[in-house]
């Protein structure tokens, strides 16, 4: 089933809801992802323009561009996760029987969690501790360098518990995503 299935079709569950609300997450993610991005290569672009051409360097764009790719980073990597976009080497677990295949899968799954939360909750530490200083050339708080973090940290435990609730569905046989 594609997330195109799963966002078309009415949620009558409650598992199925959460999945709706998952999506709809993921994709406000992605797309404010993409406006930042698309905010970046403006602001870049308004670099090169005033360094080359007014010969006058606009010195706010390099603090902006630092504090886009962190959210764009951070954002990116949540969706990656739910959407299972990222990194791995599945071919040695593909390769073990399915029952060590989901036993390793869940150890994955749990050791993300563990990251996940940690990030979360250091990502708000993090957040507290430099919140009352400024970034000099945007006159914003250092701490929201650190949301981002913190807030995929928890995006991404959200979404590995629904993985596991998945796992835990295909090993009683029923469908991963209940969407009817």
């Amino acid at each position: 089933m594609t997330s195109d299935d799963i966002r078309s079709a009415r949620p009558t569950s409650l598992l199925g809801l959460v999945y709706a609300v998952v999506e709809f997450v993921v994709s406000l993610c992605m797309a404010v992802a993409g406006a930042m991005l698309v905010l970046l290569i403006v602001t870049m672009g308004w670099l090169v323009f005033g360094r080359y051409v007014l010969n006058d360097t606009p010195t706010w764009v390099e603090q902006l561009s630092l504090m886009l790719v962190v959210w764009i980073s951070f954002l990116g990597a949540a969706a990656g996760i739910w959407r299972k976009g990222h990194l791995g080497v599945d071919f040695i677990r593909d390769a073990m029987p399915p029952v060590t295949q989901h036993v390793l899968r869940a150890i994955a799954n749990l050791m993300v969690l563990g990251f996940a939360i940690a990030m979360a909750w250091q990502g708000y530490l993090l957040a507290g501790k430099t919140w009352t200083r400024q970034i000099p050339m945007l006159q914003i708080s250092e701490g929201w360098r650190a949301v981002p973090m913190s807030l995929c940290g928890a995006l991404v435990s959200i979404f590995v518990i629904v993985h596991l609730l998945e796992q835990v569905r295909e090993l009683k046989g029923l469908p991963p995503r209940p969407v009817e």
